[in-house]
């Protein structure tokens, strides 16, 4: 953290320091800034913001008693001195224009951009935003792991993409901090704007545009928008890493060049110019590809993947070409990704079982995208003698086309033989009626969670391969850590804020 004084933080906020004494005006954060009082520590900022179901400001009591210096809060606090800021009743009723964060959630940013700001004008500090609608957390593990052979990187914990997940992140920044990624999510026009406007990248990557908060953003057309606000916000000069296999995500190159920044495209596509040849997937679910690139070896280079799917070798290319902006030769290049594991919990996570069994907890979030990715590792890790079994529930914020997609879950699992469809909850089983009609071999339809861990327990044998996919309120990545053995405990808190 870069240590900040109270009248510091009030300048940048347009707050004011209560109470308004010698001793309060004396005072610096000096250690994290956070939104849970659980993790407060002697020198915290507290940000007291409103959530969903509570209000951060009932928690002052607790983040003074933690070791809080002081809080950022919207109102006069006797628990502890405050930074309070004024809110402002027009920004939060729903605009066209811009997202109704309230007070202290944009003051939060503002901090964060001064901490930043601090960071490029010392250590020319290098920011990457990553953005799109599926593999953002599983690029980031993996960029932040190459990027620090240039250097030490700063990246979010878990999925912290928000308006809460981003300041989070940058507020960790130190004076040593060369490198910095950043995730970007979004379920609203201007969320992403937000985050640039915190975080500025000088490069910004693009994955894919796909079907995810469908629901919200009303169209793909729509998403596309949100997304390339992570390019409109590039500087001259800046970079624009597109996908050139997603043909919404490659157009989004008219947008970079109008703001005067260069373009690299990534994927498989010949107009790719960081390409992926000769694909090949071993039967633990992991890729390889021959890399070909400007300056790489003529006839490319070779790069082997510990990570599980054929979709990361589209986030490895995204990776490769930031590398080696930044100055990572392409055999370093190579070798770091190679060297990558998994990071993030639930994200194509691998556990054979002492039984033979082999359990797939890909259980954090869903989209159509991803489900489809992850059907089709499981299809490629099929062991002789065993069954695939793909337990898929519910994908949320999909709208009207929800029914749909869930059935054509159910076609591409027929389609690629998986074994055994099991879907957990109303909302995913239409995707067994779509699997049987299209000649898959047996389905079954749960109710919860609980009921499909009884099931799958009797059920599963040597040599079978079980993948649990579905969007995070579900809940299927607690039952596979059930089934995998694994006690979710330390992992299971993902909230960014107390309420």
């Amino acid at each position: 953290m870069i240590s900040l004084t109270l009248p510091q933080i009030a300048r940048v906020t347009g707050g004011r320091v209560h109470p308004d004494t010698t001793a309060a005006l004396d005072l610096a954060v000096t250690r994290s800034v956070v939104t849970d009082s659980r993790a407060v520590e002697p020198g915290s900022l507290y940000v007291a913001r409103r959530g969903e179901h509570a209000d951060g400001h009932d928690y002052l009591g607790s983040a003074a008693a933690h070791g809080a210096v002081a809080a950022l809060t919207n109102r006069d606090s006797d628990l502890l001195p405050c930074v309070v800021v004024q809110e402002d009743p027009t920004r939060l009723s729903p605009r066209p224009d811009r997202p109704p964060y309230d007070a202290v959630t944009r003051a939060f940013g503002a901090i964060a951009r001064e901490v930043l700001d601090r960071c490029v004008a010392d250590g020319g500090l290098r920011v990457v935003g990553i953005t799109g609608s599926s593999g953002k957390t599983s690029t980031k593990d993996l960029m932040a792991h190459v990027l620090s052979g240039l250097g030490p990187t700063l990246a979010p914990e878990a999925s912290y993409n928000s308006e809460v997940g981003v300041p989070l992140t940058v507020c960790r920044l130190t004076p040593e901090t060369a490198y910095l990624v950043v995730e970007m999510g979004a379920s609203g026009k201007g969320h992403i704007e937000h985050l640039t406007g915190i975080a500025p990248p000088q490069v910004s990557v693009v994955l894919n545009v796909g079907t995810a908060h469908l629901g919200e953003f009303g169209s793909r057309e729509a998403i596309a928008e949100a997304k390339a606000e992570i390019v409109r916000a590039l500087p001259a000069h800046g970079l624009a890493v597109l996908n050139a296999d997603d043909a919404v995500v490659a157009a989004m190159a008219a947008q970079a060049r109008a703001v005067g920044a260069r373009i690299t495209l990534v994927g498989l596509s010949a107009a790719a110019d960081v390409r992926a040849a000769d694909v090949l997937i071993d039967a633990a679910g992991r890729a390889s590809f021959t890399l070909h690139a400007p300056e790489a070896p003529a006839d490319g280079i070779r790069v082997g993947l510990q990570l599980v799917g054929e979709h990361h070798v589209g986030n490895a290319l995204a990776v490769a070409a930031v590398a080696h902006e930044w100055g990572m030769p392409w055999p370093d290049i190579s070798t770091a990704l190679g060297d990558a594991t998994p990071q993030s919990r639930w994200r194509m996570e691998v556990t054979d079982r002492a039984d033979g069994v082999t359990v797939i907890n890909d259980a954090y979030n869903a989209n159509p995208d991803s489900m489809r990715a992850a059907l089709k590792a499981l299809a490629a890790m099929r062991r002789e003698g065993g069954h695939t079994v793909a337990v898929v529930g519910g994908m949320l914020e999909l709208g009207e086309t929800s029914a749909a997609q869930h059935l054509l879950v159910g076609q591409e699992a027929a389609v690629l033989g998986i074994d055994h469809l099991v879907t957990v909850g109303d909302l995913a089983e239409p995707a067994a009626t779509a699997y049987l009609e299209h000649g898959g071999a047996e389905a079954t339809s749960l109710t919860d969670r609980y009921q499909a861990r009884d099931f799958l327990t009797a059920r599963l044998t040597r040599h079978d391969v079980v993948l649990l996919k579905s969007s995070r309120d579900v809940g299927l990545r607690f039952l596979g850590d059930d089934l995998a053995g694994i006690d979710p405990a330390p992992a299971a808190v993902d909230k960014e804020v107390d309420a």
